[in-house]
């Protein structure tokens, strides 16, 4: 890995870490709350049974899945999101997009809401590779983004300290990318308001 793509690491760690509990006590948006709902029944209705939940934060959706009788695996760059996860009672490991430790085909689906956009824009297919692998045959991915505009670096209007990375893609340029790894079976967007970027929610599945 590169000295860049290490110091973004390091440098979205501290933020989580620093803003962890504030995550964690925040109310979920009503919108959030509407995607969990379709994803949830993408997954009832495909037999899904193992979730991996990559960038699961304090774990508030890993436990959403785990009560609706999922076996759910929750990950976070931050240690400080994994204990807010262990204390859930969620099986929550601390890992990156990058090396996922799991065996080839573990999983029925996974869920990333978003967290690939602290992906920079070059490294993106790698971590795509990487889900693709862990992923069983047919198996399903939610990924959630925020985009519509094009940005690959540090946000600077974000209100975290130390300011995270943020890489965000056109509507089409990021169906193209997805294409090359993932069959999409739908793509929608949210207004988030003016002068914000809107949302990007896809549900994918592997080929």
């Amino acid at each position: 890995m590169s000295e860049d793509n290490l110091s973004i690491k390091l440098s979205l760690r501290e933020a989580y870490d620093n803003h962890a509990n504030l995550r964690d006590s925040a109310q979920l948006e009503d919108w959030k709350a509407e995607e969990r709902v379709k994803v949830l029944n993408a997954f009832r209705s495909n037999e899904v049974q193992s979730i991996l939940e990559i960038g699961a934060g304090p774990g508030r959706d890993s436990l959403y899945f785990k009560e609706h009788g999922f076996d759910i695996t929750a990950v976070d760059l931050s240690e400080e999101m994994v204990r807010l996860c262990t204390q859930k009672g969620l099986y929550a490991k601390v890992m990156d997009f990058y090396h996922l430790d799991f065996a080839d085909r573990s999983f029925d689906a996974i869920y990333a809401m978003n967290c690939l956009l602290h992906v920079p824009k070059a490294q993106l297919p790698v971590v795509l590779t990487e889900i693709k692998r862990i992923l069983k045959p047919n198996a399903l991915f939610y990924l959630g983004l925020y985009g519509g505009i094009s940005t690959d670096g540090i946000w600077m209007q974000d209100a975290y300290e130390p300011k995270r990375y943020f890489a965000m893609y056109p509507d089409e340029e990021i169906q193209q990318i997805i294409k090359c790894h993932l069959q999409i079976e739908d793509f929608h967007t949210r207004d988030m308001g003016e002068g914000n970027p809107h949302f990007q929610a896809m549900l994918l599945r592997n080929y």
